[in-house]
C-alpha cells in the first residue's frame, strides 16, 4: 500500500497556484449501489444548466482554465477535454450519468454541483508513492478505462503515477484501468482538484462535501488535506 501522496516541484512550474484536496478513506463498504444517490446524481443534473449559463462550455471560469492548463503541456483540449468539461457537456446534451459504484458515484455528485475535477483510485492496486509530476519520454504503457490497448503517455503531459506506471493521463483526463474504484475497494483516495479562479474557500467547500457523502453512504474512516505549494504531501495510510 502506498503511504504517500505527492506533488512534483515541476507542477508549479507552470502551474503555482494548484491545490488538490485529498480525501483518504478506508475501510469502506462500496458494495451496494445505493438508489438515494442516484438521486442525488439527477438532482444535480438538473441544476447544471442554470450554473453553467448560456455560452459554451469550454468558456465557463471554472472550465477555461483547465483548457489553458492543457495546452501548457501540449494536449488540445477540444481533443482531449478534461474530466471536468467532458463530464458536464455530457450532462447538458441530456446524458445520465451512470452509477458504476457508490464511491464514483458519489465523486461525480460533488465534480457537478461544485464544477471541478474529482476523481478517485483504488489504494490496494497502487504500488509505491503516487506523484502528481510532468512525464517522461520513457513512461511505460498503461490501459485506460474503456481503451483496449495499453499506450504510454507522451513526455511532458501532467500524470498521476506510482511505480508501476501512469494512473491518470493527462492530468485528469482519463484513468488507469488496474487502479479503478470497484465495489470491492475497502481503501481509497480520492483528489479534488483547483486551479485559479477556483478559490481554497471554494476547494475546502467541495472536500468537506465529499467526506461528508462517503462518510454518509460508504462509512469508514475519512480525512481530508489540501497540498499546495506550501505543502506539497499526505500520508495515504489509515
Amino acid at each position: 500500500m502506498p503511504t504517500h501522496l505527492r506533488i512534483a516541484t515541476d507542477i508549479f512550474t507552470e502551474h503555482p497556484h494548484v491545490m488538490l484536496g485529498v480525501v483518504v478513506a478506508h475501510g469502506l463498504d462500496n458494495t451496494t449501489d445505493n438508489a438515494e444517490i442516484d438521486a442525488l446524481l439527477r438532482a444535480e443534473e438538473a441544476a447544471l444548466p442554470a450554473k453553467m449559463g448560456t455560452g459554451p462550455v469550454s468558456g465557463h471560469p471554472q472550465i477555461a482554465p483547465w483548457r489553458e492548463a492543457y495546452r501548457k503541456f501540449g494536449a488540445k483540449p477540444k481533443k482531449y477535454p478534461s474530466s471536468i468539461e467532458n463530464l458536464t457537456k455530457r450532462v447538458l446534451k441530456g446524458h445520465e450519468v451512470g452509477h458504476i459504484n457508490n464511491l464514483v458515484a458519489l465523486y461525480n455528485v460533488v465534480s457537478l454541483r461544485h464544477i471541478l475535477p474529482v476523481g478517485g483510485e483504488d489504494l490496494a492496486a497502487i504500488e509505491g508513492d503516487v506523484h502528481l509530476r510532468v512525464a517522461t519520454d520513457a513512461e511505460p504503457a498503461v490501459r485506460l478505462l474503456g481503451e483496449a490497448e495499453a499506450r504510454p503517455p507522451y513526455a511532458r503531459e501532467i500524470i498521476y503515477a506510482d511505480n508501476i506506471g501512469s494512473i491518470c493521463r493527462r492530468w485528469n483526463w482519463k484513468e488507469a484501468d488496474r487502479t479503478k474504484l470497484t465495489h470491492a475497494t475497502q481503501n481509497a483516495v480520492l483528489v479534488v482538484e483547483a486551479i485559479p479562479p477556483l478559490t481554497r474557500a471554494q476547494l475546502d467547500a467541495a472536500v468537506a462535501d465529499l467526506v461528508g457523502l462517503i462518510e454518509t453512504y460508504c462509512g469508514g474512516t475519512v480525512t481530508s488535506t489540501i497540498l499546495d505549494t506550501n505543502l506539497r504531501s499526505v500520508s495515504l495510510l489509515p
